[in-house]
């Protein structure tokens, strides 16, 4: 399903975070939204999912304003996964995918064998079948982040997004988790998400949008938009960009400032 937003602009308290966004990103893409702390990236993908309203603007799924529709329907489009989502306690992996669900209830469809083969999908796609009967609490950083994603899975929109969701995870169970990102892309669903690491972003994404000060500064393919000009207008750095022998993909390696 294609997503557009259009002229996108959202603050808080009179503050404008996000500034006249454009962006269109296609079914089974991977977008990556890159920039420094304070850009308004969260806050993007919050007006994205109907969670925070814009001052102005609109989102399209597959045409339509999701401003305009219910809740309970934008959330049959659209899922999002918050940099660090709240569990009940003692909550069971299985217990929390099927809160996944939840947008498929209602006063007059109950919980029904849709419902528990999406759940048992979900748990399928992410490796975390074998954790169905354990706690979350219980587990690794990278298995609860599987456990989430699996979460977002079941509720089974055609979009999903993720707001830094290798945030604290160490690289191992980073790859794991942006691997799995690819291959929820390669199943037909657009993802977009927040990532921090540009080298992340250069590898596992079709399209890197970097944004400052709330508006889009680049867009594009990773190999052709990441350059020293973008870190340096995003971070205030300069950098050295070596490509990845295996696949060309771009690093970014910020060079040693003189000591003083």
């Amino acid at each position: 399903m294609e997503l557009r937003v259009e002229r996108l602009t959202a603050g808080y308290a009179g503050r404008t975070v996000v500034d006249q966004v454009d962006l269109t990103i296609g079914s089974g893409q991977v977008v990556a939204v890159v920039g420094p702390n304070g850009c308004g990236k969260s806050t993007l993908l919050r007006a994205m999912a109907r969670l925070h309203e814009p001052t102005s603007g609109r989102v399209l799924a597959a045409g339509t304003d999701v401003w305009r529709m219910r809740q309970r329907d934008a959330a049959h489009r659209i899922a999002l996964l918050p940099q660090a989502p709240q569990a009940p306690e003692a909550v069971s992996v299985a217990g929390l995918v099927r809160y996944g669900r939840h947008p498929h209830q209602g006063l007059f469809r109950q919980w029904s064998r849709d419902d528990e083969r999406a759940v048992t999908e979900a748990l399928d796609a992410t490796g975390t079948a074998a954790l169905a009967d354990r706690r979350l609490d219980e587990l690794s950083g990278g298995q609860r982040q599987r456990c989430w994603l699996a979460m977002a899975l079941a509720q089974e929109t055609p979009v999903v997004l993720l707001d830094e969701p290798t945030s604290a995870l160490d690289i191992g169970h980073a790859v794991e988790v942006l691997d799995l990102v690819r291959a929820i892309a390669a199943g037909g669903r657009t993802v977009v998400m927040v990532v921090h690491d540009l080298a992340a972003a250069a590898r596992y994404a079709d399209t890197v949008v970097a944004m400052r000060d709330g508006r889009v500064v680049a867009s594009g393919p990773p190999r052709e938009t990441i350059d020293p000009a973008l870190v340096r207008e995003l971070y205030g750095i300069d950098a050295e960009i070596l490509f990845a022998t295996s696949d060309g993909a771009p690093v970014v390696v910020p060079t040693a400032s003189p000591l003083t």
